[in-house]
């Protein structure tokens, strides 16, 4: 037999474990080999429970053009056809952006695109998103061009459905066995559902300042419900404790971040989940949230900056919804007195700037609480 020269795999990398972001980018580098002119690939995923198209992650030649861009699907009429279609849609030369329908495109026109390939992303029948091919050059979408991109269409599709798939594997394990306990925690579904929302707003907010991509924003969201899981852990005599607890009850009490960092460690294992990008966050989330800025929060009494951004980000988001929230031994405060109480929390038990961050995303906070209306047992 013999054996020619080894053949170079233009996609190895994908074997690797690493970030979806620098996924996307080998695949943009392996079409840029059979298709110089595509120089953006991007994603946007869909939250059904807000109806919002939010970017997700990309590989651009240049300045990302739509960074941290959300809108509502209904506001983007051309790409809700093409859901309604569950077609890909061509545009060979879209020389009218500014006055299109969208800012979207018009900022994709800003920036010198001149033609789009767009796939819907579908997983069993169910809609998840956007795959995005541009282009600076019009008419270069032949159909020889198409039948490449349709095969590099359905793998970052693929990709992005295992990476979501991954991430809601994880979190619908741990919510079950929150149920699995009999709804021992008083935390309702809609605060989770507000206080991930609020935490997004923060990252988001932050983003520029810090460096943050979409990928790391979307993350905020779907990990912040975890970060009090190690409850599940304390025996009903502590969790469930009407009035003050000893001393001793509060160590216990103050396990549960500890716990909660195990039963991630452990469900990730035994979903075989390993290869999720980013579970450092979840973990840092379920671990450090009742860490304090001026040192005196647990476990281990961090102080700063040395808190992780995304420990910091979720604690204001759960203090904030847990002071507008109406609770057994409480009456729910209005957003005025709330954000008064944080800024007043600012700098000893909570970073003051993703105080900041939240207060002025205020508006966004509202419509976050209409939407999710606190539940009358709640």
């Amino acid at each position: 037999m013999t054996i020619d020269g080894a053949h170079h795999d233009a996609l190895q990398a994908l074997n690797a474990d690493g970030p979806l972001r620098a996924r996307i980018q080998e695949i943009h580098w392996a079409v840029r080999s059979f298709l110089p002119f595509v120089a953006r690939i991007a994603v946007a995923i869909y939250d059904p429970k807000t109806a919002l198209l939010k970017t997700f992650v990309h590989s651009t030649d240049g300045e990302n053009p739509l960074p941290h861009y959300e809108a509502p699907l209904d506001e983007v009429p051309s790409l809700k056809r093409l859901l309604e279609e569950g077609r890909p849609r061509v545009i060979q030369n879209m020389l009218t952006f500014e006055s299109s329908e969208s800012e979207h495109s018009r900022r994709l026109g800003r920036a010198g695109y001149a033609a789009s390939y767009t796939m819907p992303i579908f997983s069993n029948g169910t809609f998840l998103g956007f795959v995005f091919f541009n282009s600076r050059e019009p008419d270069v979408f032949a159909e020889t061009a198409l039948a490449q991109l349709d095969i590099f269409g359905h793998l970052v599709s693929l990709l992005v459905i295992q990476e979501l798939t991954a991430v809601r594997t994880l979190s619908a394990a741990l919510e079950s066995a929150r149920h699995m306990i009999h709804q021992r925690d008083p935390e309702t579904g809609s605060h989770l559902d507000r206080m991930s929302r609020y935490a997004r707003l923060v990252a988001k907010k932050l983003a520029d300042a810090h460096g943050l991509d979409d990928e790391y924003v979307e993350r905020i969201q779907a990990y912040a419900p975890l970060h009090d899981i190690g409850k599940i852990g304390i025996p009903d005599a502590i969790l469930l404790k009407p009035e003050g607890l000893t001393p001793a009850e509060t160590a216990v009490m103050r396990t549960h971040s500890h716990r909660g960092q195990a039963i991630i460690d452990d469900l990730v294992t035994n979903f075989g989940l390993e290869t999720l990008a980013d579970t450092t966050l979840v973990r840092n989330i379920a671990l450090l949230h009742h860490e304090r800025v001026d040192g005196r929060g647990y476990p281990y009494g961090l102080v700063g900056d040395a808190i992780p951004l995304e420990a910091r980000i979720v604690a204001v988001a759960d203090v904030f919804d847990a002071l507008t929230s109406r609770r057994p031994y409480k009456e729910a405060y209005d957003n005025d007195v709330a954000f008064q109480m944080l800024r007043e929390l600012a700098g000893s038990h909570l970073d003051a700037e993703c105080v900041k961050a939240l207060e002025e995303s205020r508006g966004e906070v509202e419509r976050i609480q209409a939407q999710f209306r606190e539940d009358p047992l709640g």
